[in-house]
């Protein structure tokens, strides 16, 4: 599981626990608050008709007194009440008075006058002068058949004369409570979609730079020239400069261990034949003739091992750059015609014929100095492979993306085993005309120019004979360094 699905499961179980926990609360809350708002009210109205009774005490509350045809008709009432969800059409309440001593005197069940109410607490709390309250089951073992009944003092002057109390059942509250529990269950569901979507924005928010630091450390393993991201969580910033730091170390400490090695092997055959030169031209009555040879393999020697350095110290310098730090827009064509031009003399000495032809627009983004490098670099392979007397193709394709430079020649096919080894720095190619083998130097620097440039280059026989060079570059090569872009792999 990843760190982003396990962030987001955390946080929607710690939302969905704290949410449920509070609906839980409030809803427990919801019934016992209905029921206190709704026994405020019937304080108010139970004082109300205690004034009521007084009015009516010395009439007395039998059947057709006044007081009691009120009651009779309120009872009597159809009501037409759309209260929120509920429609209200008749009257719930339950009404009775009782004298000092707790006697019922009216009731709005008749059944019950007479009875002796004085052991209920509404009653006899009220008769002692304090708030006298109760709520009753009618069935014990049924909840929804609770009456809560409240009770106001009746008094004659100032002296307290009886009890008027107000009965309402509760289960009258119960369509406002469902309401109420079905009115947070819903706002508790939408909080906790919310709480997910936030949920998963803030896990998406706090891996989306641990997911670019793994992919940069990722990428960094697989040999791939990539920026560290810019990231701005402090401490992953930190980890990633310390990481590419620490890449950059071990990096350069293999690059040198090979480069040594490398360089070691390769520089071994021309010290060997300068030293020999050097040896034999020490000895006493060398002919001129040896000594002349002598003396032109030091000079070759010498001259091959002050190529193979610069052109070391060209790789070494593309090689650990990360991305193309400046760009200017270029005429391709113009740096390949100018290339062309200065090969021309070494082309002669072998008579080549060099041909070029372009097509479509030829313009793009990149380092002009590496470009032109590269193209020499392509250029020197395709003369030194030809054979005399042959030609050197080279052709420009602008038309789509990326552009394309085809640099080909009539000489001698590549191995197929060696087709995917020229690139390597030091892989050796035997000449055709004989000389010393070539060593991949050059196309080594290419490879790492095109990929430099968003492109890559390759070698391939020709159907017809010949081998031929492929070098794709896109049009605009200025790489991003924030964004952590890799401009291919070593």
């Amino acid at each position: 599981m990843t760190l982003s699905n396990r962030l987001l499961i955390a946080w929607f179980l710690i939302a969905g626990l704290a949410t449920v926990l509070f609906l839980s609360s409030i809803l427990n809350q919801v019934p016992s608050s209905v029921r206190q708002a709704s026994e405020e009210v019937l304080v108010d109205s139970a004082n109300l008709l205690a004034e009521v009774a007084e009015l009516h005490w010395q009439q007395g509350f039998a059947a057709g007194s006044p007081f009691s045809q009120a009651v009779e008709r309120y009872r009597a009432r159809q009501l037409d009440a759309q209260i929120w969800s509920r429609h209200k059409t008749r009257s719930e309440l339950v009404i009775y008075l009782t004298d000092e001593t707790g006697t019922v005197l009216y009731h709005s069940d008749p059944t019950e006058t007479g009875a002796d109410y004085s052991r209920w607490r509404d009653v006899s709390l009220t008769l002692q002068g304090e708030y006298g309250a109760r709520t009753t089951r009618i069935d014990p073992e049924d909840e929804s058949s609770s009456f809560m009944y409240i009770a106001a003092p009746v008094y004659q002057g100032e002296q307290l004369a009886g009890v008027l109390t107000l009965g309402k059942p509760n289960a009258s509250l119960h369509p406002f409570i469902t309401l109420a529990h079905g009115y947070f269950w819903q706002r508790g569901g939408i909080i906790l979609l919310g709480a997910l979507l936030l949920g998963a924005g803030m896990s998406y928010w706090l891996t989306r730079s641990v997911r670019r630091l793994v992919d940069y450390v990722e990428r960094a393993r697989n040999g791939e020239r990539v920026s560290p991201p810019k990231l701005a969580d402090r401490e992953l910033a930190r980890l990633a400069r310390a990481t590419e730091a620490m890449r950059r170390e071990i990096d350069g400490k293999a690059y040198v261990e090979q480069y040594v090695h490398t360089l070691t092997h390769e520089m071994k055959s021309p010290l060997s034949a300068i030293r020999g030169a050097a040896e034999l031209l020490q000895e006493a009555n060398v002919p001129e003739p040896m000594r002349s040879r002598f003396l032109a393999n030091i000079d070759s020697e010498s001259e091959r091992l002050q190529r193979l350095v610069d052109r070391l110290l060209s790789l070494a310098g593309v090689e650990k750059l990360q991305h193309l730090e400046q760009a200017e827009t270029l005429n391709l064509a113009n740096l390949v015609a100018g290339e062309l031009e200065a090969k021309r003399p070494l082309a002669q000495k072998k008579h080549l014929e060099l041909n070029f032809v372009q097509r479509g627009n030829t313009q793009v983004r990149g380092d002009a100095f590496l470009l032109e490098q590269a193209i020499s670099n392509l250029l020197d392979n395709a003369i030194e492979f030809s054979l005399a007397g042959g030609q050197v193709m080279v052709s420009l394709e602008a038309e789509q993306e990326p552009l394309r430079l085809r640099i080909g020649n009539d000489g001698p096919a590549v191995p197929d085993y060696a087709l995917n080894r020229v690139f390597e720095r030091f892989y050796s190619l035997p000449r055709p005309d004989g000389q010393r083998k070539s060593t991949g130097l050059g196309l080594s620097f290419v490879s790492e120019v095109a990929k430099l440039h968003h492109g890559q280059v390759q070698l391939n026989n020709r159907e017809g004979g010949g081998v031929e060079a492929i070098l794709s570059l896109a049009r605009d090569s200025l790489l991003p360094a924030e964004e952590g872009s890799t401009a291919g792999s070593r």
